[in-house]
Parts: structure tokens; C-alpha cells; sequence
């Protein structure tokens, strides 16, 4: 397994719709363990390929960090979509690896129904409420080209925005 380097803001990858993954194969499968141990290591609940400079529509999500979870809660899906989310939304602080020392409050629906496949290419369907929906929709938005800078208003992004550059000038 290798540990991969994370994307930051600024890399045009995060800004593209990823590509389709139609091969699954040993190399996938690698892939997605890598994916996991890297987002592991830098301690998140979920990562997206293009977070570690890939065009594939891959995420893997696990909370096995919170401690308040009943259950564990981890997927891999490959080719996620959202094909239902409730009425009920929720406004919770949200980050992310490729952002790091950024958080703000993102409105999301509750409760999801993802579809996709398993890095065998098998169909999967997910369900997930609170936290796991959340997280799924954030790794889902990644896929897509879009960031949780894009959830917020105009103002607090270019506040977020402002903020990010004055911490990469600090060299945080």
C-alpha cells in the first residue's frame, strides 16, 4: 500500500468532473487501499480521487474516527451518484483535506441513497443518514468538480478565500 500526496486548492483537478471508471481490476482495487490508507493518515472520514491528483470518480468514506458512532460506517463506491436525498437538511462546519485549516457551516440534506459499484464491480447501494450522508455527499461533490467553498455564500467564500491565501503565504 502506498500513501499518496494530497491536492490543495488551487490544483485544476479539483475543479474537473472525473472520469467514468469502466476497469475493474487489481489495479483498482489497489487503488481504493491506497485511497483508504491515505486518508487515514492524514486523519479524514473521506477521500475522492481527484483529492490525490487522480480523474477517476472513486471515493471512499470511514468513520471509524468518531467516537459517538453506533455503527462503523465505511464504503468504497466507484461511479457514485446521489439518486435521493431527503427533504430534511441539516447545516454542519465541514472541512477538507485539500483545505486544510478551513471549515465552515454547509447546509446538506440528512439522509442519502447513493448508487454506484464496489471496486469488484459489483452494484452497490448505500444509505446513509447524518454524518456517513454528509461525508458522502462531500466526496461526491469532489467527483464532480466541486468544493464545500461552493456550498457557502459569496461573501464567506471570499472570506475562506482570503484566508486560505494569507495561510499560504504564512506557509501553513
Amino acid at each position: 500500500m502506498a500513501i499518496h500526496d494530497i491536492v490543495l486548492l488551487g490544483d485544476p483537478i479539483l475543479r474537473r468532473e472525473a472520469e467514468e471508471v469502466t476497469v475493474f481490476d487489481d489495479e483498482l482495487r489497489m487503488l481504493v487501499r491506497d485511497m483508504f490508507e491515505t486518508m487515514y493518515h492524514a486523519e479524514g472520514i473521506g477521500l475522492a480521487a481527484p483529492q490525490i491528483g487522480l480523474s477517476k470518480r472513486i471515493i471512499v468514506v470511514d468513520l471509524r474516527l468518531q467516537e459517538d458512532e453506533e455503527l462503523p460506517q465505511s464504503t468504497a463506491v466507484v461511479n457514485p451518484v446521489v439518486v435521493w436525498s431527503s427533504d430534511d437538511t441539516e447545516k454542519q462546519t465541514e472541512g477538507c483535506l485539500s483545505i486544510p485549516g478551513l471549515e465552515e457551516f454547509v447546509w446538506r440534506p440528512v439522509s442519502v441513497r447513493v448508487e454506484g459499484k464496489d471496486p469488484e464491480g459489483n452494484d452497490v447501494v448505500v444509505e446513509a443518514h447524518e454524518l456517513f450522508a454528509r461525508a458522502l455527499q462531500h466526496e461526491i461533490d469532489h467527483v464532480n468538480g466541486i468544493l464545500f467553498l461552493d456550498r457557502v455564500s459569496p461573501l464567506k467564500r471570499k472570506m475562506l478565500l482570503k484566508k486560505w491565501k494569507k495561510m499560504e503565504a504564512e506557509g501553513e
